[in-house]
């Protein structure tokens, strides 16, 4: 048997805020407006959203299957360590093959060629290994669905609170009226009996005068 998903705090919140507005747009048993009706749906938002659990497992699978947000710190590094490893080595080899020419610095002069070598070295495997990083993704990336993405996200919420509405929040606000009706109706016969029990006693008293 499988259990029902446990409601995520952002989905819940969600679930909160449905109950909420059918109650303060009156679409409860008899307006559903009363606060300790209120405070009961709160209580047990688990329990509502258990009835909706298929859509709502519908709506997790959607989220789940949205493609991976973009990297922006990985997309930046990628473009700018070739830019900057390539720059700082045209800088580095050129001042240092000047140094040479001129015959002065002769020991800084090597120390930036070689310096300039590495940023080349650099900038050459980052270039490489950005490349292969944006083809691979290229022909990795599956053909663009219609129902991929946040149009199926939207779809999948919005089938999963009608769901609740209609199977969950509104049988249970019936429900909880019900029993809150049931539970202020006086009993009957009381009121009966008692004044019953009151005539009995005046016409007793009556006859035990005469």
């Amino acid at each position: 048997m499988t259990s029902e998903p446990r409601l995520r705090p952002e989905d819940r919140a969600d679930v909160e805020r449905l109950v909420r507005q059918t109650l303060d747009a009156g679409s409860g048993p008899e307006g559903g407006s009363s606060r300790p009706l209120l405070w009961q749906a709160l209580r047990d938002v688990e329990e509502i959203a258990a009835a909706a659990g298929d859509e709502y497992r519908a709506y997790l699978t959607a989220k789940g299957a949205r493609p991976a947000p973009r990297r922006p710190l990985w997309d930046a590094f990628a473009v700018l360590t070739p830019l900057v490893s390539a720059t700082a080595a045209a800088l580095l080899l050129l001042t240092g093959y000047l140094l040479r020419l001129a015959g002065t610095a002769a020991h800084w002069a090597s120390t930036m060629v070689t310096t300039g070598w590495l940023c080349a070295l650099v900038a050459v495997v980052s270039g490489a290994v950005g490349l292969w990083t944006v083809l691979r993704t290229a022909l990795n990336r599956p053909a663009p669905d219609p129902g991929d993405g946040e149009a199926a996200v939207t779809a999948a919420r919005e089938r999963w609170r009608r769901a609740l509405l209609d199977r969950g929040l509104l049988p249970y606000l019936e429900r909880r009226s019900s029993l809150a009706q049931r539970s202020a109706a006086p009993r009957p016969g009381t009121p009966h009996t008692s004044t019953t029990s009151t005539t009995d006693k005046e016409t007793t008293g009556v006859g035990q005068s005469e």
